[in-house]
Order: structure tokens, then sequence, then C-alpha cells
């Protein structure tokens, strides 16, 4: 069997959006058609829940009312990782005795909802995240979308899945020591493992606490962005949580690799176990590179060896005991024979190996410090190879850690990393299956990262989705947020656009605010909203971010009448702005407007009458 060239066409944020915009195309037409394709046969396992369509159409149906421009992911379907909650869905982590249904999603679900975005099912893993193939699943070895023959990368494996067979414009993954990078590698996808922190694992069942990130599986660079901006964020009671500093590379406006240093192991160093396939691929790889005027930089990876196999050759592994021990201990055979060994295997460890593993991690990291001094970024094959289900099965362990030679190093480190597409092999054994590699960088580097996915991949940049468009302010500029009379075409508009105003973004806020239309008394002769936030029963409300002159700040403030102020809003994706608030005194004889979602659509009802 060759690889399927007939594939689905790929579900993209950008084309869906721009289909509900037009409105040629509904979120329920969507939901129908996945409905219809997940309720047969699973022939490549990806779902342990797909949801059915009375289910997705209760996301969809809050959206009734709600404008695609100011959802940044209005109507886009996403699959879960069924390691990661969505309320009322059980969460089995692929074992289904430790099954539990919770009341509320992830933090990470939650902001991607109230963005607008529509779950479309649990998606087939690893056991317990535990592995890099996708085999190790009591609901079967999840099948490769391009030839089902392959192994489909793992542990998020059904969440590649899902998104290479047109499922899912996105998905969700998790990724401890490369689960949501291999799979990406396998099907020619973006892969992208943030900053360990900053999209939170609140509502994730953890594999290794202090080192788990919630993934993203995308089609472009720019879907995976988008997504980013939307899901991070710290919530309240993570202990993981972090705040995102990007640390971003000056120079041109437009993304591009000339003159980016990307570190590249010693030849000695680089390892494909025997498959010429992916390493001419590789070779392929570093020529485009160059070709596009970066350095590559040849650098000892020693350091960063070491540290991936302190992951499994060590104590580490413990943490994956700690995280489900109880369970271990009462219900060991309900574990896949493959996990059990692996996490039973860790209650040899002691306190004291871990200690000096930790010091052993410490030491490298200083090595692997030492290396960052010369480059911007790592470029790596995101596996060393690939496999058939058979020649897993066949040898489980050994060739499931040959994915991980490239991966296991990078959350050790507290690095970020970007599988990207690199081409298919054109000779050797894996011909015209795909190839990937990984463009690794320091902590809050992901911004960058994605630059370098926007010139790799020839993807144009849009102003909205420009890595730096979450900043609140530079030393020449500051954001704002407007909710009613301020937005285009509102009557207050001008008060921006004199003073040198421009629209940056439509979007919401995050779903803590609730909008009320003031009475004549409160609005002093024009129709105005009032937005306030709540301890409870908020909602997002649509908002429009305008970046104006900080020289130009004072006057517009100065122009702003009681009961309404200037305070910080949150938007949908976590950050912080300055924007409209209104003062709770005048809310007496105002009406709630919240169920519209926004001014305009509010006024649109008004009008309809």
């Amino acid at each position: 069997m060759k690889p399927d060239n007939t594939a689905p066409q790929p579900l993209t944020i950008v084309s869906l959006s721009a289909s509900y915009r037009s409105r040629t195309l509904t979120p329920a037409q969507v939901v129908d058609t996945i409905a219809t394709r997940t309720a047969g046969d699973d022939p490549h396992r990806v779902w342990i829940h797909a949801l059915t369509r009375d289910e997705m159409m209760r996301y969809v149906d809050a959206l009734e009312g709600k404008d695609p421009h100011a959802l940044p992911l209005y109507g886009i379907p996403f699959a879960i990782k069924d390691n990661i909650d969505l309320a009322g869905v059980p969460t089995t982590a692929g074992c289904p005795a430790y099954a539990y249904t919770p009341e509320k999603s992830a933090a990470v679900v939650e902001r991607l909802i109230a963005a607008g975005a529509i779950p479309v099912g649990k998606t087939n893993l690893d056991q317990f995240a535990t592995g890099l193939s996708g085999q190790r699943s009591p609901h079967g070895a999840c099948r490769n979308a391009l030839d089902p023959r392959y192994a489909s990368g793992g542990s998020s494996s059904g969440s590649a899945v899902a998104v290479a067979l047109g499922l899912a414009a996105f998905s969700l993954g998790t990724d401890t020591a490369g689960s949501g990078r291999v799979p990406a590698a396998f099907h020619g996808l973006i892969g992208l493992k943030p900053t360990k922190g900053v999209l939170s694992t609140l509502g994730v069942v953890p594999a290794c606490k202090s080192l788990d990130c919630v993934s993203i599986f995308a089609h472009t660079a720019r879907d995976a962005q988008q997504v980013f901006d939307v899901a991070r964020g710290i919530a309240d009671g993570d202990p993981y949580a972090r705040a995102w500093t990007p640390a971003q590379r000056g120079g041109a406006d437009a993304p591009t690799l000339r003159g980016v240093r990307f570190g590249v192991p010693r030849a000695v160093q680089l390892e494909f176990f025997g498959d010429t396939s992916y390493a001419r691929a590789f070779d392929a790889a570093q020529a485009r590179l160059r070709d596009a005027g970066a350095q590559l930089v040849e650098i000892d990876f020693e350091p960063f060896l070491d540290a991936a196999r302190l992951l499994y050759e060590g104590p580490f592994v413990a943490e994956r005991l700690a995280a489900i021990r109880p369970f271990f201990e009462q219900h060991p055979d309900a574990l896949h024979p493959v996990i059990r060994t692996i996490i039973g295997g860790a209650a040899k460890w002691s306190a004291a190996d871990l200690f000096a593993a930790q010091d052993r991690l410490a030491e490298l990291r200083m090595r692997a410090e030492a290396v960052w001094q010369h480059i911007d970024a790592i470029l790596m094959p995101t596996s060393a190879t690939t496999a058939t289900v058979d020649e897993l099965e066949a040898d489980p362990i050994r060739v499931n850690s040959r994915f991980g030679y490239y991966t296991n190093f990078v959350n050790l480190l507290d690095l970020s990393a970007l599988a990207v597409p690199a081409g298919v092999c054109s000779t050797g054994a894996h011909s015209g299956l795909p190839f990937g590699v990984t463009f690794v960088g320091r902590a809050h580097q992901d911004a960058a990262l994605l630059q370098f996915a926007y010139a790799w991949l020839g993807e144009a940049v849009e102003p909205q989705t420009h890595a730096g468009a979450q900043a609140v302010s530079s030393n020449e500029s500051i954001r704002v947020a407007v909710v009613g009379a301020h937005l285009r075409g509102e009557p207050l508009n001008g008060q921006l656009t004199e003073r040198g105003a421009r629209l940056i973004e439509a979007t919401a806020t995050a779903p803590v605010y609730r909008l009320y239309a003031l009475s004549a008394a409160a609005s002093g002769g024009v129709a105005k909203p009032g937005l306030v936030r709540v301890p409870a029963d908020g909602a997002p409300i649509a908002l429009e971010v305008w970046e104006m002159p900080i020289a130009a700040y004072g006057s517009f403030v100065a122009q702003v009448p009681a009961p309404l102020g200037i305070g910080t809003l949150t938007l949908a994706d976590g950050s912080a702005v300055q924007g409209f608030l209104c003062e709770t005194s005048a809310l007496d004889g105002a009406a709630d407007i919240t169920s519209f979602g926004g001014w305009r659509a509010y006024r649109a009802s008004l009008a309809a009458r």
C-alpha cells in the first residue's frame, strides 16, 4: 500500500472563518458533515469518544446571535486528546477503568470554547500519555492517516490523525517527551510544543506534572498562532502556570530565515537508525535553509542527548508513577502491558537517585546554555525514523524509543519547540511518507519559532495574527479595547480615527463580563453599552482593539464621561488591555444584553423589530 495522496481537503481556521463571515457556510453545516463522518466505522482508531451531532449542536446553539467577526475561533471544530477534560464527557487517559466525568472543562478548553470553537470529540492516545507510537491503547493502535500500515506517532495519536483526516481544523494534544511533535511529523502537520506553563495544564491528567505541556496540531503556522493566542493564559489554581513573556527577534517586519543562526548537531551525533530515507530528507532540509539565507552552525549536541537519556533511563520516570500511584497500586492489571512495565519500573528509584539526577540535569543545562550563546534556534529532525505498526508490535519499547531521540530533552531543559513539515521522503523504504523538522528555541521564544515557520512554509502574516499582536503597548503607542459607540461605523468612532488610531483586531473578552444597554439618562444622548466584570455567570463579549499614539491617549481618555471609564480588560486569550468599563451604579434601568454577545448584535436585533 502506498501513502494516501487523496486525503480529505484539510479544514483550516482561515478558510472556515472566511466562509462564515461571507455567510456561505454555517457551523451547523460543518457539524453535520463531521457527525456523518464520525458516526460510522473508525478504521484509523481516532476516537475514544466522538461527540454526536446533538452533543456538538449544543456548542453551535451557543453561537446563535454571535458575530463571526468578533470571536476568533467562531465555529471552528477541534479535537481534544482524551487526557484533557471536556465537561460532561468521560476522561479516560486511554484506560477505561480510570475514567471519570468532569463537571467543567480544562482551563485551556474553556478558553477555546469561549472564543467560539466547537469540540468534536476525545481522541485516542498512548495510555496515560506514555509513548510516542500511538500503539499503546486498549482501543487499538491508532493508524496513520496517510498510510494505515504505519505508526501514527504518539502519545497524541488521535489528535494528529483527526486533523490529518479533515475531522477537525486543529486539535489539542499534550507533550512531555515529544508527544505533540512526533505525530505532527508523521502527518505533515504543524506541532507546537509551547513554553511550559503558558498553556494551562489545569484539567489535564498528568503524565509528569513538572514537564507536561498542552500542545497544538494544525495545518498552518497561522492557525497554530491563532489557537496559541487564544489558549494561553494563567488559570487560577494551576501551580505550574506561567505568564508568557515573548522573546522576539528584532529585524524585518516580514518573516525571514535570512541571517538566522540554526544550530545543527555534529554529523557524528546525528542518528537515523539506518533509515537512509530520513537521513537524505534532513540533508535536503538543511540545503533548503541555506538557500533561504540561514546560517547553519554545527553544535555539540551531547548535553541535549544526555538530558534526553535522563527522562526514561533515570529516576525522572518516577514522576509518571507519582501521577497515578493510587490507581496503579490498586488496579495494575488495568494498564496496557507496556505501560505497566514502564511505570512499574519507576518504583526502583530512590529520592537520593532523583536528587542526583537533578544535579546532573543542572550541569547539562549549564553546558547547553553555552551552546545557546552562538545560535538563535536548533534545527533537527523531529523523529529519527518511522516504523510500521507491525514493527512496533514486534519490538514496542526499542522502536518507540527511536522516535524520541530528538525530542526527549526539550521539556527537561525548559525549551520551546515547533515541528514543521519538510516535504516527503524521496527515496528509500519510506519514500512518499512525510518528513518533518523541528525548530527549537529557548523558553518564551514561541513567537519567534512561529515566525520561522511562516518563512519556511511561505505563509503570509496577517496583522491580527502577527507574532507581536498581543502586546498591550509600546513606547510609542497604546492599545484600547472598545465595545460600543467607538466601534467601526458607530457614532463615536471618529474619536479614535482623528487621533490616528488603527484597528488591530476584532476579538472578545474573557468570559467574565456582562453587557448592559445603558438608559438614556446614563448614556448622555448617544446609545452606549456598559461592560461590567462579574464574579460568576459571565460571558465573552465582542470588542475591537485599536492602537493609538500614546501622545493622543490623554485627550481621548479625557472625553470619556461617567459612568464609563478606562480600566484593564482581560481578553479571550488571557492578555490584558486598556478598555471601557462601567460603574455598577449606572445599571439601574439598564437592560442586560449579554445574551447577544456584543453591541452590534444587540443593535441589529433592534433594527430587525
